[in-house]
């Protein structure tokens, strides 16, 4: 089975280059904010998608367990080396088109800065859907193509594109800005209520940035209580609830093969392997790589 593709960040210094030295201290002072807003306070095992070098995983401590899923394994190295390794933390290298974990897994699910790099979100999020219990809360953000910048770019005759449109739009590649109705058509056709959402980032601009983070940070929070339900910002936060009746998590029989969806897959460390089609996933440096090779 041929899956769309991934953004890779393996070998990349994007958490050093983008977050610790690009001039980041706002952005993520504001995701923090939207965060907290929606986050549950509490849970038993939460599933953070595109998690990186897990610079938001300290920010998920009300819950006893967190799987940590990315692509690169030298984006979950760094975040092993941020967190240390614990048995509060799994970290999993695996294709968000082939989530290997079963059903009722997590309580709670988490993707952030992740859904621009996908050019089938629909796919990518019927495969969180499939792994989480009912009632779990699902945190979604994404790239917001229908934001004041573009609007006004458009409304002048610099951008081609029409905000106002409700196909996504490729900027560069794999990298996608989408209209917030049809993020909202994808996840209620797969079975998500949304309860919040929260306007992030209207203040990215440089001129803006000049402000001690203190005072910028005043204003965003201020921006977002009085103006999140217009959607106009760079960045929007959705809390979403998975339909279905809640249910034990499956704690034990908790690994599906990627690969042809045999259920349940045993974890066996330092290798994994499926009883069904035969593949072996190994676990190396505290890192499961579920990452299906095609033949």
């Amino acid at each position: 089975m041929t899956t769309p593709p991934v953004c890779d960040y393996e070998g990349s210094d994007y958490q050093q280059r983008f977050w610790e030295e690009g001039g980041r201290a706002y952005e993520d002072q504001a995701e923090a904010s939207a965060l907290k807003k929606l986050l549950p306070t509490n849970g038993k095992h939460l599933l953070e998608l595109g998690a990186g070098a897990g610079r938001n995983t300290p920010r998920y401590s009300g819950f006893e367990q967190v799987t940590l899923v990315d692509y690169s394994t030298t984006q979950l190295s760094q975040a092993i080396e941020r967190l240390g390794k614990s048995a509060r933390y799994r970290f999993i290298a695996a294709d968000i088109y082939r989530l290997p974990f079963g059903p009722n897994s997590f309580d709670a699910a988490t993707m952030i800065r992740t859904l621009h790099h996908f050019s089938a979100p629909e796919k990518a999020l019927a495969q969180v859907k499939d792994c989480l219990a009912g009632g779990a809360v699902f945190i979604l953000e994404f790239a917001n193509k229908r934001n004041l910048k573009a609007l006004l770019r458009f409304l002048i005759g610099r951008q081609k594109w029409n905000p106002f449109a409700r196909e996504s739009v490729e900027f560069t590649e794999l990298n996608f800005d989408f209209h917030p109705k049809s993020v909202r058509t994808m996840l209620n056709d797969l079975g998500f209520s949304i309860e919040r959402q929260v306007s992030v980032s209207y203040l990215r601009a440089g001129m803006f940035k000049r402000l001690p983070i203190g005072l910028l940070m005043a204003k965003e929070r201020v921006l977002q209580n009085l103006f999140s339900w217009t959607g106009y910002s760079p960045s929007i936060f959705l809390r979403t609830v998975s339909s279905g009746v809640p249910a034990t998590l499956s704690e034990v029989q908790f690994f599906r093969c990627p690969a042809c969806g045999h259920y349940p897959l045993e974890d066996t460390p330092p290798l994994i392997t499926c009883d069904s089609c035969g593949r072996s996933y190994p676990v190396r440096d505290g890192i499961y790589d579920f990452r299906v090779k095609e033949d």
